[in-house]
């Protein structure tokens, strides 16, 4: 395809392209779009010896090796801010799905359960008004979930590697308050996931930290997957230890058809549809084309994530 400044290849299938497929259709290209299921390894970067930049649809880029482009001198970007309300809209959706047991309740009437009009103990939730939230990353999304809590009158705990400005102002403005993980952990009725994936926040929630959350808890995540032993979080919720998840991103995506975590009735599983409003992903799409026309009219790009190359 013939656009008025670029030749564009893309890919025909929603089906990620396997590495080899990926190298193949871009061997001459000098920009490259990726998705996070694409990985942009340094083997993959070496076999595309004409590549100028990379432009990652999407806010995180662990799956691109951001070191091995850098040291080829090949610009990095992604989308940030975009998605932050529509993240954060996706997280309390899945708080109050979880707590609520709204997806268990659609299930009972669709398979023909309902049999009593109102019942004493059908179907009972955790309350979220006036429950304690604990939000582990305070950064654009986690500021977002943090301000929905006001609407229910909860107590904001928040782990934070950082502590700037903002987030001085958002203690201001819900009384949120800085702790250990611990503390958090051991306090909150809901505990709400937003860090990047790095090598210190792999198993950032493992069965240690899941054991110190309180019984009945609920786990949210909707940053990314490897974030939580999996193996772990499936044993608290089993043990009736944690009262549910909800999950948003998987240590595997798509997630294995035979997962465990399928067969239970208190987990709230979505397909990593945080970003995925209409507005959003037009509005990322945008970002992207900005991004790469002007790292290939060598211009300084909107949203570099390695600003060092240039």
């Amino acid at each position: 395809m013939i656009t008025g400044m670029f030749y564009v290849t893309t890919w025909p299938s929603e089906h990620p392209p396997s590495k080899e497929e990926i190298v193949e259709m871009a061997a001459d290209c000098q920009g490259l779009i990726t998705l996070l299921s694409d990985t942009i390894d340094a083997d993959m970067i070496t076999n595309l010896p004409n590549l100028k930049v990379i432009t990652q649809y999407a806010v995180g880029y662990d799956n691109i090796d951001v070191k091995e482009a850098t040291r080829r001198g090949i610009i990095v970007t992604n989308t940030p801010g975009v998605l932050t309300e529509t993240t954060a809209d996706l997280t309390w959706s899945l708080i109050m799905a979880t707590a609520r047991r709204i997806v268990e309740a659609d299930r009972y009437i669709r398979k023909g359960n309902w049999n009593v009009a109102w019942g004493p103990q059908l179907l009972l939730g955790a309350d979220i008004y006036d429950a304690t939230l604990g939000i582990i990353g305070m950064g654009r999304i986690g500021k977002a979930v943090a301000r929905r809590a006001q609407g229910f009158n909860m107590r904001v705990l928040f782990h934070s590697r950082s502590h700037n400005e903002s987030i001085a102002a958002l203690e201001e403005l819900v009384g949120a308050q800085s702790t250990s993980l611990d503390t958090l952990l051991r306090e909150s009725d809901i505990v709400s996931l937003h860090v990047p994936l790095t090598s210190a926040t792999i198993h950032l929630i493992g069965e240690k930290e899941l054991g110190i959350m309180k019984k009945g808890s609920i786990l949210v995540n909707t940053s990314r997957g490897q974030v939580v032993d999996q193996d772990a979080l499936y044993r608290a919720l089993t043990s009736g230890h944690l009262g549910g998840a909800g999950l948003d991103v998987f240590t595997e995506e798509p997630i294995p058809k035979d997962s465990p975590l399928i067969g239970l009735p208190n987990v709230v599983l979505v397909p990593h549809i945080g970003s995925a409003s209409k507005n959003t992903r037009a509005t990322m799409a945008t970002m992207c084309a900005k991004n790469i026309i002007a790292a290939l009219n060598g211009e300084r790009p909107p949203n570099i994530v390695n600003p060092e190359v240039l």
